[in-house]
């Protein structure tokens, strides 16, 4: 068993942004400058937005963090974006979710140009990436695409089953693992919280990719020995060993499944990283379309 590294794997990628983001800068004056919303005070939301400025300034970039409280109406927010959108030095807008309920989460990711939608989430991303068209991925998926171009882990011919089906990691994935490419060329199962006997398909599955938001939702008998498992989830549980109190745990219970896989992303410190680096790669390519 092999662990996928996500914290190994992204300093690599990091290291090749950073040295495209100093050739940039000189051959074309450009700076890569990322636009960060953060409404209200989530402490999740807050550190992943914390975690995202920092990998900007470790690689070079340029990030502008615009703090709202959570009685910012969505008007007010749109209104934001609008000048976002309208900034000639922003290369990539981002919007922290979730939003607070009175805010459309929709209408807030259909308002940022498309052109500077470095999460991958509107609609006009997602219908290129559906046909095969140049566009940025949806960090997570595109992280995880990464990953395994990293570990040279040849998809094609292999049963992919996705667990979870939302627009932000489910849905796109199966496109990503169907398509013609590397890593690609899987026949992709999606599976949700309707599927009947969702072990019987699990079993089947080469790779597993969890995503479903529930915490150890993936036990050792819904997977085949040397299966690969990449775990999206992030989960807080009650722990009374820890000084917290509670700890992260991801979608698959990983002691119990660990010893079957022939790779498996840990959580913390899997595709969390690697999601990021997919940010910074599609921001630097919506620089480079921008000088």
């Amino acid at each position: 068993m092999q662990i996928l590294d996500g914290i190994a794997v992204s300093a690599h990628i990091k290291s090749q942004i950073k040295q495209e983001t100093e050739k940039l800068k000189a051959e074309k004056g450009k700076t890569p400058h990322l636009a960060a919303i953060l409404v209200g005070h989530n402490p999740a939301s807050e550190a992943y937005v914390g975690n995202k400025v920092r990998t900007c300034e470790e690689l070079g970039f340029g990030s502008t963090l615009l703090r709202f409280e959570d009685s910012i109406t969505e008007a007010q927010l749109l209104e934001e974006i609008k000048k976002l959108n309208a900034d000639d030095k922003i290369d990539g807008i981002l919007v922290q979710l979730p939003l607070p309920k009175h805010i459309s989460d929709n209408a807030v990711i259909n308002a940022i140009d498309p052109g500077k939608d470095v999460d991958g989430f509107h609609p006009i991303t997602q219908g290129k990436m559906l046909l095969g068209q140049p566009s940025f991925l949806p960090a997570t998926p595109y992280g995880i695409l990464l990953m395994l171009e990293h570990y040279n882990i040849n998809t094609a011919g292999m049963h992919c089953v996705v667990i979870g089906r939302s627009n932000i990691v489910g849905t796109p994935m199966t496109v990503l693992m169907s398509r013609n490419a590397q890593p690609g060329n899987a026949t992709v199962t999606i599976c949700h919280s309707k599927t009947k006997d969702l072990a019987a398909i699990t079993k089947t599955a080469d790779i597993i990719i969890a995503a479903i938001g529930r915490p150890r939702f993936v036990t050792a008998d819904m997977v085949k020995e040397g299966a690969i498992v990449i775990d999206v989830g992030i989960n807080r549980i009650d722990d009374a060993t820890r000084k917290s109190g509670s700890r992260l745990v991801g979608d698959v219970d990983y002691d119990n499944v660990a010893p079957k896989c022939s790779y498996i992303t840990p959580v913390p410190k899997g595709v969390g990283p690697m999601t990021i680096c997919g940010l910074m790669k599609n921001t630097l390519e919506a620089a480079k379309e921008h000088v």
